[in-house]
């Protein structure tokens, strides 16, 4: 696959001579192979006597082979002229997917429904991602010292190519919805594990697939959805000492987990075309990747996890020579500001001392609106931005800290922030703007002359994870974040 290829398995098992014509008992290719000298990773099948029956392995090729993973076993089909009939080789993807999805902390493979072989577009490349992603896997979780560096970097570097990246959209598709979060939440736990293995012998890694992201442009819709391990973004801020072994256990085992849902809507005009986009969802959440019950044990519990602190959106056509002008709708209104000024006199009368004292104090309060949205023009392209605000100052939280006095301040908003009835975040720690209250349109003019013509967008996209303390007693803060990008479609008609 691409400038690192993959062995194409789908083609060496179609290609298997019958099980008659064997002159072993197993067959084999490579998978990973560091050099001629050195042991490598291998795909085997073998057979099985009583009863007559296939198994695949992936084996480290010693001198004495160890086996790292084992499907289940295959009857032979009698009557099939091939060695494997469709039906198996449906199962055998199946075991494939069911064994990735093994990890997930929250599996549930009984979603997982695979059509008939001939209804499945591009067939043998999402069978050969399936094994690959397996072998990704195994080889983290399972392969000697020897063979690990290597051999991870080599499917690191097959993974992420582009014939990859496009396959594993398709998968996506194929999977559906519910099982594609417990596909993500497994490959993005075993990266967690691998640049935890590497930060501990000091190692500088260049995170395998930090971002998995893919764009849906249909039906008066355009889609972003992405993944990405927390412990694989970027660190753009961090204040005091570095968090204790329990916290830094709860912080890098969580994934961000995000949705941009876009509608978009062609009004042909007499002298213009218009192309009018208004937020439909935008959602962002932070998924833990272990147990609940680990998290407790070696975590600093399920309480300590970023959140979101910013999220920036821009949308570009990418050819302009047929856009005329473009307008964005005012931003948000400014934060809700209550003020309550309230004076005080207190009065005591001291009999012995035949004294009177009078003290006095003013209490000013301000509410705060935690969400500010903005939109603004670059050129031709429009911006998006949604900042979160510490209500007590009113500064941006993604860009400050706030002061050790508020770290420990039991009130503090960001306490106890996905319990409280004034939190900014849903129960779950995540964010989700809806048209309803982020509705108003961006517009395009486009010239006439592009009607029936397909255009390019291109949406960027920042994310800001930002961790203040929140039952913990720390005065560690951080904040992180990432960036996307993807090209959208729509035909102008």
């Amino acid at each position: 696959m691409a400038s690192s290829p993959f062995p194409n398995v789908w083609t060496w098992i179609q290609n298997l001579p019958p099980i008659a014509q064997w002159r072993t008992d197993s067959m084999s290719i490579c998978i990973c192979c560091r050099s001629s000298s050195q042991p490598s990773l291998k795909l085997s099948i073998a057979k099985k006597h009583h009863p007559s029956s296939l198994f695949f392995s992936i084996l480290a090729d010693f001198h004495l082979p160890i086996s790292l993973w084992t499907s289940k076993p295959f009857k032979l089909n009698s009557i099939s002229t091939k060695l494997l009939d469709e039906d198996t080789i449906s199962n055998l993807l199946k075991n494939f997917l069911e064994d990735v999805l093994n990890y997930c902390p929250n599996k549930n493979t009984s979603l997982l429904r695979i059509p008939k072989i001939d209804s499945i577009t591009n067939f043998k490349d999402i069978f050969n991602f399936s094994f690959l992603s397996l072998t990704f896997l195994i080889c983290i979780y399972e392969a000697p010292v020897d063979l690990r560096s290597e051999c991870l970097n080599t499917l690191r570097n097959q993974l992420v190519c582009p014939q990859s990246r496009d396959v594993s959209k398709l998968l996506m598709r194929l999977l559906g919805s519910n099982t594609e979060e417990q596909w993500m939440r497994s490959i993005n736990l075993a990266i967690t594990n691998w640049i935890v293995e590497l930060q501990a012998a000091n190692h500088i890694l260049k995170t395998p697939s930090p971002l998995f992201s893919y764009a849906i442009s249909t039906f008066g819709l355009w889609k972003v959805q992405l993944y990405c391990p927390i412990i694989a973004m970027d660190i753009v801020k961090s204040h005091n000492a570095s968090p204790d072994e329990r916290l830094w256990f709860s912080l890098k085992y969580h994934q961000l987990e995000g949705v941009i849902q876009l509608n978009y809507k062609v009004i042909v005009r007499e002298k213009w075309v218009d192309v009018m986009v208004n937020t439909d969802n935008i959602r962002c959440d932070v998924i833990r990747l272990v147990p609940e019950t680990l998290m407790t044990e070696r975590g600093a519990g399920t309480a300590e996890k970023h959140f979101p602190s910013r999220i920036s959106l821009q949308l570009t056509p990418t050819l302009q020579t047929s856009i005329l002008s473009i307008s964005v709708s005012k931003s948000s209104e400014n934060p809700t500001r209550e003020i309550a000024l309230e004076k005080t006199i207190e009065g005591s009368f001291d009999p012995p001392k035949v004294g009177f004292k009078v003290s006095a104090g003013e209490t000013v309060t301000m509410n705060l609106k935690p969400w500010k949205f903005e939109q603004s023009v670059y050129g031709g392209s429009a911006n998006l931005n949604w900042f979160l605000h510490d209500s007590m100052d009113g500064r941006e939280v993604s860009s400050s800290e706030p002061s050790k006095i508020a770290l420990i301040q039991p009130k503090a908003w960001f306490k106890h922030r996905y319990s409280s009835v004034y939190r900014p975040f849903t129960r779950q720690g995540g964010v989700i703007f809806a048209g309803d209250e982020y509705g108003e349109s961006l517009s395009w003019k486009v010239d006439k002359g592009a009607i029936g013509k397909s255009m390019e967008w291109e949406i960027k996209g920042w994310i800001w994870l930002t961790y203040w303390p929140n039952k913990h007693r720390t005065l560690y803060t951080e904040t992180r974040r990432l960036e996307f990008r993807e090209i959208l479609h729509l035909t102008l008609a």
